[in-house]
């Protein structure tokens, strides 16, 4: 089977991110965007989706994070469309429910070649620590449109945010891990009555 890697460089004039993903890892990762909170969590993304994940970014962080955020999610999403190729082989559909003490959330995705991102969480409060919780649904946003993928994501219980968040980009990694693992009973076919995604 061939590598199923990506380079990804995104430079524009609010931000540069450069992006390398190993689809078939084990868990790596080095994040270094200037958010540490965002490092925190694509973190958990790399060891919980066994993917081989380096992240690099510097953006115009004096003004606010949000062009940063959404410029990894973005790069993230052209990472993971060059790696998956053509998507033949792979289970396409991927599920996670992950708790952690009060928090529990589920993350549900289909690489199906069209962008569709349903983000259903409330956090018990506006900032962790000095991170803006509502720039995690631009970071899906980016990822979904550049994936092309339709991805529902869902907190279904928790009252501390920082366990929100964490459980959130857990079930993700997971999912995505078993979305994109290959099928051994897909070999050299594309999971769609379509013929391709």
């Amino acid at each position: 089977m061939n590598p199923r890697t990506a380079q990804i460089k995104r430079d524009t004039l609010e931000t540069r991110v450069d992006v390398r993903l190993n689809l078939d890892g084990q868990g790596r990762g080095e994040f270094a965007t200037g958010v540490p909170f965002l490092d925190h969590m694509l973190d958990q993304v790399a060891r919980h989706g066994c993917l081989d994940l380096s992240i690099q970014a510097e953006g115009d962080l004096h003004i606010d994070a949000h062009h940063t955020v959404e410029d990894v999610g973005i790069t993230l999403g052209q990472a993971f469309a060059e790696a998956l190729g053509d998507k033949q082989g792979i289970r396409r559909y991927g599920h996670a429910y992950v708790p952690l003490d009060e928090a529990l959330s589920r993350v549900v995705v289909d690489f199906s070649g069209r962008p569709g991102l349903e983000y259903h969480v409330e956090y018990p409060r506006a900032r962790i620590g000095d991170f803006d919780v509502d720039l995690f649904e631009e970071f899906f946003h980016g990822f979904v449109n550049h994936a092309r993928v339709t991805l529902h994501l869902d907190s279904l219980r928790g009252h501390n945010a920082h366990h929100v968040a964490e459980t959130l980009f857990k079930a993700f990694g997971r999912a995505i891990r078993m979305a994109a693992e290959p099928d051994p009973r897909m070999q050299g076919v594309t999971p769609s009555t379509k013929g391709s995604l």
